[in-house]
């Protein structure tokens, strides 16, 4: 009898993740209740026996928000039915020649718009900007999960929903010089607001905003989410109710885009960060986007990647991420009126000048520039909205498959940055966990007629004990990965030249993924001062991967050039 009472100990404390804090007496703790079955009137009832009837039920994932006593925590974890018990964690959200460098200018004006596409903006919500309403209502539909209305008083949203669907009707016409507009500028947009007007919200406000766009698919034709936010890994993307309710709306047939992060910076483990990459961008179902630099001109080939941009592998699972890159960096796009962001760093509000002929000086009310992964996110989502324009029986996997096999495999040098503030440089150089498969190009990726059949899930990756190099793995329960093979992608047959600079001992491929000539602290994610589980992330929100409101400048400092910047010595900087 001792040892079944053991087990059973065991079995209820695997539910509870440990970051879950017993209340006090007479007190409540918020947490996301993960049940084995799906919603449905039984979840209902469940719910109203918790914390008071204080419960939300999230009856499309399978999942609710309660505030439990330490009673009710001690009956969810005895409870058959719960799977999993996590805190409500804190949430925050990440010169135009983005659409350009991902080569869509030429679908839009032979017709391929996105029209009729629904894309739920999943953010701090999307004002009704003249750029987002040109032909028509083109704001479907509004929500708030944060309380109060669904307006964008952040500014976040709407310069993601910009990026996506403007249509540059307020810079367009003999008085502009240039048009500031987005990459699929007819698609329909759900706003489910999920962060406040400080840029901040949570776990149970997030995943209710996936579970309305799931139940609102049929009606605004939902195929594509965007989510420009994230916060720290504490888990498997297997318990984490994030990555839950991200797999449920890929399930759902909805394709999911998430930034990765803007973590490349951080060495704070000695990783040269990697294993910066945050959830749920570390579900092995979503579209996962780095960032890159246009560095300000129209050409692609001196485009660079943001040293900020996360890198992975995953934290815990270490699933292979981002899957794709695109443009991130000093984005313009539609500002929302009287907005914090452009409040508190009024710097990135554009000239008028700029984009507008005969105007000397002012700055603009209509657009404002933003830097991060946040930025990078919604092209590939507008991206995602075109494919689908053009065929509609794509499937999430199948446009994954595509994004990914069609993005471009050129990339220049490895390169740095000199922060002059700091007098620290960071280096970059375009492996697989820094850009993924590759930079979103929507004109291979709209021509391209591939249909795979299969899984796109991101692999993850071991050490081969025998060599010590990183090996790519697959799930194999899923059946045949139409993304990741042998002559996919990469493949073996791809050996990056003696033209780059690390040279010519690294394959990408179906067998090694990285060799050991890799960058000095990267073998960290796999060693015991890994910060697989540190608690201590958890100080740090969850928040918007685009608040980097200055980004990288133009000019990129090269490896062993001796110049010089703000009073920093690039070589001593090294």
């Amino acid at each position: 009898m001792l040892v079944m009472f053991l087990c059973a100990v065991s079995v209820s404390a695997q539910k509870l993740s440990p970051h879950v804090v017993s209340p006090r007496e007479g007190k409540t703790a918020r947490v996301i209740v993960q049940y084995r079955e799906s919603g449905g009137e039984d979840l209902e009832n469940k719910v109203r026996t918790l914390g008071k009837g204080s419960g939300q039920a999230h009856r499309e994932l399978g999942m609710a928000t309660v505030e439990a006593t330490a009673e009710d925590l001690n009956a969810l974890a005895e409870d058959p039915t719960v799977e999993y018990i996590s805190p409500d964690r804190p949430v925050q959200g990440t010169i135009e020649f983005g659409r350009r460098a991902v080569n869509s200018q030429q679908f839009v004006t032979s017709g391929y718009t996105g029209s009729g596409i629904g894309v739920a903006v999943i953010d701090s919500g999307v004002n009704n900007h003249a750029d987002l309403r040109e032909g028509g209502v083109r704001l479907v539909y509004s929500a708030s999960f944060v309380g109060g209305t669904a307006a964008d008083g952040f500014g976040h949203g709407t310069h993601v929903a910009g990026i996506i669907a403007g249509s540059g009707a307020l810079s367009t016409g003999s008085a502009y010089t240039t048009t500031i507009a987005g990459v699929a500028p007819r698609v329909n947009l759900i706003n489910l607001k999920a962060l406040d007007n400080q840029g901040a919200g949570s776990d149970s406000g997030v995943i209710a905003a996936i579970n309305a766009a799931i139940q609102l698919k049929t009606r605004y034709k939902i195929r594509i989410i965007n989510l420009s936010l994230g916060r720290p890994i504490f888990e498997s993307y297997k318990k984490d109710p994030l990555c839950r309710a991200v797999e449920a709306a890929w399930k759902a047939g909805i394709v999911v885009v998430v930034a990765a992060g803007n973590n490349g910076r951080n060495n704070d483990f000695g990783t040269n960060g990697y294993g910066t990459i945050s959830s749920p961008a570390n579900s092995p179902y979503v579209i996962t986007v780095g960032a890159m630099k246009t560095q300000d001109t129209p050409s692609r080939f001196d485009d660079e990647i943001a040293t900020y941009s996360s890198k992975g592998p995953t934290l815990i699972d270490r699933i292979v991420k981002p899957d794709l890159v695109a443009p991130g960096n000093l984005i313009v796009s539609a500002m929302a009126p009287a907005n914090l962001l452009a409040a508190t760093y009024p710097t990135t509000r554009v000239q008028r000048s700029s984009y507008q002929s005969g105007v000397r000086s002012g700055l603009s009310e209509d657009y404002f520039v933003l830097s991060g992964t946040s930025m990078a996110a919604p092209m590939v989502s507008a991206a995602a909205a075109m494919l689908i324009s053009r065929d509609a029986t794509l499937t999430p996997d199948q446009v994954k498959s595509r994004l990914m096999r069609s993005a471009s495999k050129f990339f220049r040098q490895p390169s740095s940055w000199l922060d002059s503030t700091t007098c620290q440089t960071y280096t970059n150089q375009p492996d697989i966990f820094t850009v993924g498969a590759g930079y979103l190009d929507l004109n291979a990726a709209m021509l391209s007629n591939d249909k795979p059949a299969g899984s796109a899930l991101s692999p993850y990756v071991v050490i081969d004990p025998a060599t010590g190099q990183v090996v790519l793995r697959f799930d194999t329960v899923s059946g045949t990965n139409i993304v990741w093979g042998s002559n996919i992608v990469w493949g073996s047959n791809i050996v990056w030249g003696s033209n780059i600079v690390w040279g010519t001992n690294i394959v990408w491929g179906s067998n090694v993924v990285w060799g050991t000539n890799t960058m000095t602290g990267f073998n960290i994610v796999w060693g015991t001062s890994s910060p697989h589980g540190d608690p201590g992330l958890g100080a740090r929100n969850v928040t918007p991967y685009g608040v980097l409101t200055v980004g990288e400048p133009k000019v990129t400092e090269v490896p062993g050039q001796n110049s010089t910047s703000g009073g920093c010595n690039v070589n001593s900087a090294m």
